[in-house]
């Protein structure tokens, strides 16, 4: 019934197939003259419009079961970007991305539209709560969502500011203009939450300065009580509430020590970013193309090449430094089937907007609004 709701209010892209067609290689154009298609597990919307310029959109699979999950959404409030990454299971993040756009748009509606870090915060704090209570809901049949949740990385663009807010290591990076000499700089705009950061550890350790296990090394990385790598998400109540730390969730979720505080955190950081007319572009993406990519490399690859099918370009381009590290060929990995290919590199979310400084000086906005999802069913 809960999957059935959540196919119902999900608005989701797939590549359109007429029958007969192969799906390998094969790509249509889509709404808008967007073209967009698939490539084995990698589903991609090479070019597009939103209310400030153009965009690129892909995502490849690599887990049994699709984990990201995004959205873009513009009209007259401006662009909201998001990109949210599970973990545990899909039904954190695909929960997220059928209600957090949704709570920023009624909270702020309250505000005639004005758009505040107290909006984008509220709005995180509303989706964290709902998830809560549908864990309650689905406790006594099925306690496993307790343990699952989602990093959430959103970008929106109000009038000339770009609010980011993160939970999680999800990263946004910018391509900025580097004066007239025809080069482009990498600027990181999101802050990372991630025990391997010396400066999360610390904090972790001055929220709970009576655990001295709050982060241990386990497999050769460093884990919030030697489970989770991320210190803040929507989700993951196991380790934020004290009823759902015991049976019937698998004990290997569960921590031995009573929680009289919550170990995760959903307060997401929040930045502001007056745009500049030398920012050029804007990627957003989860963990797993970072984890082969520099900041550097990936906008290098932005800035070489022609807009469209900017995003495919850089989920192939971690494809192939993941194949590399394992001494094998990019092409016998696409060979490899979803689940086993987890093995090799996670799931891959990247959208990139390319700013258009004419329309974004001009208040412009999107008619009609434009609203692109992610599919549910990979």
């Amino acid at each position: 019934m809960l999957q059935a709701l959540m196919n119902l209010f999900s608005i989701c892209w797939k590549p359109f197939r007429h029958d007969g067609e192969k799906s390998e290689g094969n790509s249509v154009l889509g709404g808008g003259g967007a073209r967009e298609g698939e490539d084995g597990l990698l589903w991609f919307r090479d070019i597009g419009k939103y209310g400030s310029g153009d965009f690129s959109m892909a995502v490849v699979q690599a887990n049994q079961v699709l984990e990201d999950q995004c959205q873009i959404e513009s009209g007259p409030f401006g662009t909201f970007v998001g990109v949210y990454d599970g973990h545990g299971g899909p039904d954190a993040a695909r929960y997220v991305c059928d209600h957090l756009f949704r709570n920023f748009q009624a909270i702020s509606a309250e505000s005639r539209g004005v758009v505040t870090t107290e909006t984008i915060q509220r709005a995180f704090c509303q989706t964290e709560e709902g998830f809560t209570a549908l864990v309650s809901e689905l406790w006594s049949t099925q306690p496993e969502v307790a343990t699952m949740g989602s990093c959430c990385l959103v970008g929106v663009i109000y009038r000339q500011t770009l609010f980011v807010a993160n939970l999680g290591d999800s990263r946004v990076v910018l391509g900025k203009k580097v004066g007239n000499t025809g080069g482009i700089a990498a600027i990181q705009l999101s802050t990372e939450h991630n025990a391997n950061n010396e400066a999360i550890r610390q904090e972790l350790k001055e929220l709970h300065p009576n655990d001295p296990q709050i982060v241990v090394p386990k497999h050769g990385v460093w884990r919030v009580k030697g489970i989770i790598q991320v210190s803040r998400s929507i989700g993951d109540v196991y380790m934020k509430h004290a009823q759902y730390n015991r049976e019937p969730i698998n004990e290997k979720f569960r921590v031995p020590e009573p929680i009289n505080m919550p170990i995760l955190s959903a307060n997401p950081t929040i930045i502001s970013h007056a745009l500049q007319p030398s920012d050029s572009f804007l990627i957003f993406a989860s963990d797993g193309l970072w984890e082969h990519l520099t900041d550097e490399k990936a906008v290098d690859i932005v800035h070489g090449h022609p807009r469209a099918g900017s995003a495919k370009r850089l989920v192939k381009a971690a494809l192939q430094e993941a194949a590399r590290k394992r001494e094998m060929r990019y092409s016998d990995l696409r060979k490899i089937g979803k689940k086993v290919r987890r093995h090799f590199h996670d799931d891959i979310t990247v959208i990139v907007l390319f700013l258009n400084q004419d329309l974004i000086s001009r208040g412009s906005v999107q008619d009609p609004p434009i609203s692109i999802r992610s599919a549910l069913d990979h």
